[in-house]
């Protein structure tokens, strides 16, 4: 057993100092970014937000929206081949879909039998396991890059700089950092594993990108001001679940309760996700994941125009023309734990 003396923090723990800026307006602000991924070669151009892989986020009508706004999907993995291969067959060309997927002999038998059908339709992939650790896991993404090298790669996830390094050499383009900060995730309460996302980010970023590769912040954040700084820590993705759930476009049950509209949003690990898709919670494991219900808000355009324009807002705070710049320009202040609790998680 030993202990980490270093500070570690989330969130919660900064506020973004502002600096002088010669922008004039929050329209002046590129919040898209390009990159070129390090094993697949492709090149990507779009605002790096990526709705979540979760049966409620990670819909067809969810990347249909956010389309129009240059914003990525991750596809929950639970459509079934056919229609997988009908949505991937039909993208524009400007659309970024991630296709989804576990690390089971199940999970690559389907995925075989998609790509035979939809073939160079599905250009990016999401391997997503709750704990990136293991040797399974780094085994499972050598041998796809190996059998797949033209795919663009995400996986996660993980929390530290040695385990990100493991990863970018593995064949991973871009990996998925945040264990336990979701906001129906309950690992950090089940288990007792975790790590404070802002830290996790800066640590998993300098790892990455030491290496060429890049990071996809996923999970803990509540507000448009936990997006910018994540970007701010050095994320080059930010995958959202909890933001963008309760609207039109999400798979959540709608329902109404003491006269006011509700959805459900749950995690994957929960026991109602287990139940639906594996028949209940193995006897050898435990739920991680719990089940709420959040106001029911209507179509997800208007959460998009307050998320990016909050973006934008920030980066002209600290003098940021692009998006690429706002974590060159970011100087974080840690906040005492008596304004913690006056601004709570903003």
């Amino acid at each position: 057993m030993r202990i980490e003396q270093d500070l570690k923090l989330d969130f919660k723990d900064v506020l973004i100092r502002p600096k002088r800026s010669t922008l004039s307006s929050r329209s002046e602000v590129d919040i898209s970014r390009e990159y070129t991924f390090l094993h697949s070669g492709r090149k990507y151009r779009g605002v790096p937000i990526v709705a979540a892989n979760m049966d409620v986020t990670g819909t067809f009508e969810m990347a249909t929206a956010l389309d129009k706004q240059m914003l990525a999907t991750a596809l929950h993995k639970h459509y079934d081949d056919d229609a997988l291969v009908a949505h991937f067959s039909a993208l524009p060309d400007n659309a970024t879909r991630f296709y989804s997927m576990g690390i089971g002999a199940a999970d690559m038998a389907k995925f075989r039998r998609v790509m035979e059908r939809a073939g160079p339709a599905i250009k990016s992939v999401c391997i997503d396991v709750a704990n990136g650790y293991t040797k399974a896991f780094v085994d499972f993404i050598h041998s796809l890059r190996e059998a797949y090298p033209a795919l663009t790669i995400m996986a996660g996830n993980v929390v530290t700089g040695e385990m990100t390094e493991e990863l970018v050499l593995g064949g991973a383009d871009i990996v998925k950092v945040g264990i336990g900060p979701g906001s129906v995730c309950t690992t950090r309460k089940m288990t007792g594993v975790g790590y404070p996302q802002l830290s996790a980010i800066i640590e998993c970023a300098d790892a990455a990108h030491g290496l060429g590769g890049l990071i996809c912040a996923d999970g803990g954040c509540t507000t448009p001001g936990d997006v910018a700084k994540a970007f701010g820590g050095g994320a080059d993705f930010v995958m959202l679940g909890g933001m963008l759930a309760g609207h039109d476009e999400c798979g959540g049950q709608l329902e109404e309760v003491d006269g006011v509209r509700k959805m459900r949003f749950y995690g994957m690990s929960s026991r109602i996700a287990m139940q639906k898709y594996a028949g209940g919670v193995a006897e050898y494991r435990a739920s991680e994941g719990k089940e709420v219900l959040i106001d029911y808000r209507g179509p997800v355009e208007n959460t998009l125009q307050d998320l990016l324009g909050g973006v934008r807002s920030a980066c002209t705070y600290v003098g940021a023309r692009k998006l690429k710049e706002l974590s060159k320009r970011t100087t974080f202040i840690r906040v005492s734990q008596q304004l913690n609790e006056v601004f709570g998680k903003s």
